[in-house]
């Protein structure tokens, strides 16, 4: 079964399997989510099922692999003889998707309640992980603060003496 979605103003034909990348959604990679609106329903050897503008109750559910920045697009103006050059870089957020079920129905495959648990499973590491790393970060700062004093009172005193002004013409 195979649907076209609708997400971030473009349409994608999507089957079970797929992975695509589109404008960024919300979610964790890990995450399952449902993806856009269903513009469109088919099945090989029988007629497809359009929607007006959506197919009711259709769904597509997706897993987010990963949050990404796409290549960058460069923006270059000029006016010829007016010596007008402006350069401007972008590169658009985008979201990386793995298509689990496409539903006609709505219902949630077996294989996104499943992945819910492996998520739980994984926060306690990150946990762990973060109490760790904070103890190293707070020692390093202090060292660093200890350098920079005795650095910001040699400038000071190598200051040149200040000049006097010239008098005026007026006033010798």
């Amino acid at each position: 079964m195979y649907a076209v979605i609708k997400t971030g103003g473009k349409q994608y034909r999507v089957t079970s399997g797929d992975v695509i990348i589109v404008e960024k959604l919300l979610g964790e990679p890990g995450e399952t989510i449902e993806v856009g609106q269903v513009m469109m329903l088919g099945e090989e050897g029988k007629a497809p099922t359009f929607g007006t503008p959506v197919v009711e109750k259709a769904a597509v559910f997706a897993e987010v692999l990963e949050q990404q920045k796409g290549d960058k697009v460069l923006i270059f103006k000029k006016k010829r003889r007016h010596n007008y050059r402006r350069l401007k870089g972008h590169r658009q957020f985008e979201t990386v998707l793995r298509i689990l079920d496409v539903s006609a129905t709505g219902t949630k495959p077996a294989s996104a309640k499943k992945a819910a648990p492996k998520k739980a499973d994984a926060e306690p590491k990150t946990d762990a992980k973060a109490d760790a790393k904070p103890a190293k970060k707070e020692s390093k700062p202090a060292a660093k603060k200890a350098d920079a004093k005795p650095a910001a009172k040699k400038p000071a005193a190598k200051k040149a003496p200040a000049k006097k002004a010239a008098p005026k013409k007026g006033e010798e």
